[in-house]
């Protein structure tokens, strides 16, 4: 994906625009953790960089970052609203999944 344009409007690093290109690598209705995130980006131990990079995402309703949790299965934060909100677009999600099977 090309985020040449918003990377010049949205003050990110190259680094916080990879962690949101991962998190909309998540399929609809599943979630990955943000080590999971890391991982991906070759950058093990940046979990807290991860979720820092996830909480200053300028778009919330394209790149799903709601898709991201805790290891422990946690929601983690919600930069879009409070948690049960991130709780209510996962549900949605999912349902939406089912009704496509």
């Amino acid at each position: 994906m090309r985020f040449e344009i918003a990377m010049k409007k949205h003050k990110l690093t190259k680094f916080q625009w990879r962690v949101l290109e991962a998190a909309l690598t998540i399929p609809l209705g599943e979630t990955r953790t943000y080590q999971w995130v890391a991982d991906q980006l070759g950058k093990p131990k940046a979990v807290r960089a991860v979720g820092q990079a996830l909480r200053r995402n300028p778009y919330p309703l394209i790149i799903p970052c709601h898709r991201v949790i805790k290891s422990d299965g946690q929601l983690g934060g919600y930069e879009g609203g409070p948690c049960d909100r991130k709780a209510e677009l996962l549900e949605i999600e999912k349902y939406i999944v089912k009704e496509m099977e």
